[in-house]
């Protein structure tokens, strides 16, 4: 079962599963920096999983058929690469700051989802 899977109600639209899973990802972001002092056993876990949805969302954004406009397409896909840059920076020289950027890219995209746009009439 894939994240998606796991974390979607029915009823629920893309939109608001992507946002969920941003949160879920941001959650145990700050979970890791909350304890930094006391354990980071989440960290690679944490960050990886960070990774991963962000692999999943600029690569369905990106692709030829998304409807997204080409400007979104291009934000997201450069999000997406300081989403990895920085999870590589955790990984070689952990430092709990380096997680304020994730969490708050995490957050902020996911309030952006969590809120319907506007119909066309």
């Amino acid at each position: 079962m894939n994240a998606y899977q796991k974390t979607a109600k029915a009823g629920d639209t893309p939109r608001q599963i992507e946002a969920a899973l941003l949160m879920k990802a941001a959650y145990r972001l700050k979970a890791v920096q909350d304890h930094w002092e006391t354990d980071r056993s989440d960290l690679d876990p944490a960050v990886i999983y960070n990774r991963k949805l962000w692999t999943i969302l600029a690569t369905a954004a990106t692709e030829a058929d998304s409807p997204l406009p080409t400007d979104l397409k291009r934000n997201i896909a450069a999000i997406a690469i300081f989403i990895f840059n920085r999870s590589l920076d955790l990984i070689v020289d952990p430092k709990a700051s380096d997680l304020d950027a994730l969490i708050d890219i995490n957050r902020n995209v996911a309030s952006g989802l969590s809120v319907e746009p506007a119909v066309a009439a």
